[in-house]
């Protein structure tokens, strides 16, 4: 007899909240009105306290003892720590992809890219944004190692709440895309070791976009 596993409220408001944080309808910084969110999705606060803690597990969340949740902001400190990490991770990750890719695995990665190539030519900053979180995510999934897609998933999770500012850097969105054509040409050419250096390249090129984009913020604020 096969089990149907039954998601539990909780897990649901949990993943509303994250993407109501990914999608900056909360902000980095912002106190989380918890009957606010109760009136607006229907629920009483048990469920949403649950889901609070799910999403301060994740990195996403600050629980303030006395005081209520906050929207987790990322430190340009705490960012010199994760990124660097990260590009190791997700550049061993790509390497695993280039040598084990099966072909009806490589022509999904390859349908990704394109849908990356349109909305980069439509300009489309929107769609390309979440679009490269499916491809990035489709790369750990394929690589076949479980730990490293576990690891690397919880730590994008927490990098996704700053990583799409650099995109609105002037000039990113294409240095971006070719980027992944180069991740993609030496995935499909089977260069791990092109592969792994393609995305660590990626990745810390993100990262000095991303650096750039919060001193322009900062900037213009002082202005």
């Amino acid at each position: 007899m096969s089990i149907i596993k039954r998601r539990v409220l909780y897990e649901e408001v949990a993943e509303i909240l994250a993407r109501m944080i990914y999608e900056s309808r909360l902000e980095p910084g912002q106190w989380i009105d918890e009957m606010k969110l109760c009136d607006e999705l229907g629920i009483s606060r048990t469920p949403l306290r649950e889901a609070l803690k799910v999403l301060a597990s994740d990195g996403l969340v600050e629980l303030v003892p006395r005081k209520g949740s906050y929207v987790k902001s990322i430190s340009p400190e705490e960012l010199d720590e994760l990124f660097p990490i990260m590009a190791l991770l997700e550049g061993y990750c790509t390497q695993l992809v280039a040598e084990r890719a099966t072909g009806s695995e490589l022509r999904r990665l390859r349908h990704l890219h394109d849908c990356l190539e349109e909305s980069a030519a439509n300009g489309d900053l929107a769609s390309y944004y979440e679009e490269n979180i499916v491809f990035h995510d489709e790369l750990k999934a394929v690589s076949g190692n479980e730990w490293l897609q576990r690891i690397t998933l919880d730590l994008s999770r927490v990098i996704r709440l700053a990583r799409q500012q650099q995109l609105k850097l002037q000039g990113r969105l294409l240095h971006s895309l070719e980027e992944h054509r180069n991740i993609i040409t030496a995935i499909e050419a089977g260069d791990a070791a092109g592969a792994n250096q393609a995305m660590q390249v990626h990745l810390i090129n993100q990262y000095e976009a991303l650096k750039a984009a919060i001193l322009e913020d900062s900037e213009d604020e002082v202005d």
